[in-house]
């Protein structure tokens, strides 16, 4: 996710404090990773220096003065084109565990436990994701279940490659 246009698009329907952002931010969309205050203002430092937001107010406060940003119209144009734009399917092509399992293979390790402790992983976490579905609002449900089946499919390689494991053993050692 790029925090830029994430952050350009929470300003979109009104000027925020940083603070504001960031909690914008945590509620929709940093359950699992909220964000840090300095990820929040070296953005908007960052967004201002570019031109797409500005600064429309500070108040002084107890602390340091907060300044209130506001999208420009530069700021507008950019959220629609990263909206419009799609994103890369990420193939994974050479992930860990892949890696992981050719080289249990090489070293003459059982890669089958590998797959073992990996495939209940998933289903641990699958079935951690599935609770947090059931109490969770639809923004919850939606994030869960985007999740989950990237798990399922995850569990159909595991299960794929435990089936061919002898055959991948042979094709790594010779």
């Amino acid at each position: 996710m790029s925090l830029g246009q994430t952050i350009l698009g929470l300003l979109e329907p009104h000027p925020r404090h940083g603070y504001d952002l960031k909690r914008a931010y945590d509620e929709r969309f940093g359950h699992d990773r909220p964000l840090h205050y300095g990820q929040v203002y070296a953005t908007l430092s960052r967004l201002l220096k570019n031109g797409l937001v500005e600064v429309v107010g500070v108040e002084a406060g107890a602390g340091p003065d907060r300044k209130r940003y506001a999208i420009t119209s530069a700021g507008v144009t950019d959220v629609e084109q990263w909206l419009a734009k799609p994103e890369s399917p990420e193939p994974y092509l050479q992930n860990t565990l892949y890696t992981k399992v050719v080289l249990a293979l090489l070293t003459g390790r059982p890669a089958v436990d590998i797959l073992d402790v990996q495939r209940t992983e998933h289903l641990r976490l699958m079935r951690e994701l599935t609770r947090r579905k059931t109490t969770g609002d639809l923004a919850d449900q939606l994030v869960c279940d985007y999740a989950l089946f990237h798990l399922e499919a995850d569990l159909r390689w595991l299960e794929l490659t435990a089936a061919r494991i002898d055959e991948l053993a042979r094709k790594v050692r010779s």
